[in-house]
């Protein structure tokens, strides 16, 4: 049997993040219900072909999965220990935001078997907060913080963003240090990035949101991963560091190219060379399941070319890299003999560090990334 990941996700937000261009959606309370219906029935759909795989991580993301009640997330881990292999579940996680949780949802998640919660912070700064259209106050999210300690969850992570409006390094390290004081297990601290279709890149784009220019933001990002980085986290992953033992298996699934399923409206999925993805429409996601189908509105067949830069593309967002005799080994074809003259003329500019079996980003390579993927691309 092979291993597999699986992601569910959950819509739903109270409201909509200024930044935020997910498949997500305020204002559809109404329908919270039947979709938790249709979702539990895509699952039981998934049940004759899975049973190859079983699955060795669940990540429940959204949108906003605490912005719902507890007894559906209960019921959808339940249809889900019902139709899919898990004797060798290691990591269960659910995203959080700390306004829309309380003590019966988090026992709730306790005892359905949830073992790592995420918690969207973004900034401990009550008036950036509210610049960037989060609902939750820097009070709030320490009031959860000790709820979640209280129940007994041991995984913790912390999501920060860097380079947000009124944004400086002092204010960002300033959060770090509160974070490590709580001893959090693991940090994803991503750079904001403007999104189409977000309110940020309508504002941005006429003058009206002035952020941290580029210097200023990667300021930001390599003197946190640094203090981070003094206090004992592990930078694994380009916007990620967590204890020793605490990376997240989830998305390292993605990272290596593992197999993964996605539940849900928008949904990806990667297995078995097919990549394919969920209709984003509420409505067409019903009419799918309704005739029985998986909700599935497109696809594409990943042929060796391209599993093979997308192997080094996602591999090199590890901060340890990729190593040759890996590669070879899945794809009985030596690395060198295919990018060797795309991986020395970035080594030759100082942004891949070549080592014997090992290719890795320098610290110039983590900023400028970008322009090894797409030379990684196929024509």
């Amino acid at each position: 049997m092979e291993e597999l990941a699986l992601y569910i996700h959950i819509p739903f937000c109270k409201s909509k993040c200024y930044y935020c261009d997910f498949n997500s959606f305020a204002n559809k309370d109404e329908i919270i219900s039947k979709y938790i219906k249709y979702l539990i029935r895509e699952i039981k759909l998934y049940s004759s072909t899975m049973k190859d795989y079983y699955l060795k991580t669940i990540f429940i993301g959204g949108g906003t999965p605490s912005f719902i009640e507890g007894k559906y997330i209960y019921e959808i881990l339940e249809e889900v220990y019902k139709h899919f292999n898990i004797d060798n579940l290691e990591e269960l996680s659910i995203e959080i935001n700390p306004k829309t949780i309380d003590l019966e949802k988090l026992r709730i998640y306790k005892d359905i078997g949830i073992n790592r919660i995420s918690v969207g912070v973004q900034s401990l700064n009550n008036n950036i907060l509210k610049k960037i259209g989060r609902i939750h106050t820097t009070e709030d999210f320490l009031k959860t913080y000790k709820l979640l300690r209280k129940v007994g969850f041991s995984n913790i992570n912390v999501d920060l963003i860097s380079g947000l409006p009124d944004q400086t390094v002092e204010s960002i390290l300033s959060n770090l240090k509160i974070v490590n004081n709580l001893e959090v297990e693991h940090i994803s601290f991503y750079s904001l990035i403007i999104e189409e279709g977000t309110k940020f890149y309508t504002w941005y784009n006429k003058g009206e949101l002035i952020l941290p220019n580029e210097d200023e933001e990667r300021d930001m990002y390599h003197k946190g991963i640094k203090y981070l980085k003094s206090k004992g986290y592990h930078h694994y992953e380009i916007s990620n560091l967590s204890k020793e033992k605490y990376e997240c298996m989830h998305n390292l699934f993605y990272w290596k190219l593992k197999p993964y399923i996605g539940i849900g409206i928008g949904a990806h999925s990667n297995i078995r060379g097919l990549r394919y993805w969920n209709t984003a429409d509420f409505n067409k996601y019903f009419a799918y399941i309704d005739k029985g189908r998986l909700p599935i509105e497109g696809n594409e067949t990943i042929d060796k070319t391209m599993e093979m830069a997308e192997y080094l593309i996602l591999g090199l967002r590890l901060i340890d890299g990729v190593y040759k005799k890996d590669f070879i080994n899945r794809f009985n074809i030596s690395v060198d003999e295919i990018y060797g003259e795309v991986l020395n003329k970035h080594s030759n500019n100082g942004l891949l560090t070549i080592d014997g079996d090992n290719i890795r980003l320098t610290e110039k390579g983590i900023d400028l990334s970008n322009l090894i993927f797409v030379d990684l691309l196929p024509e």
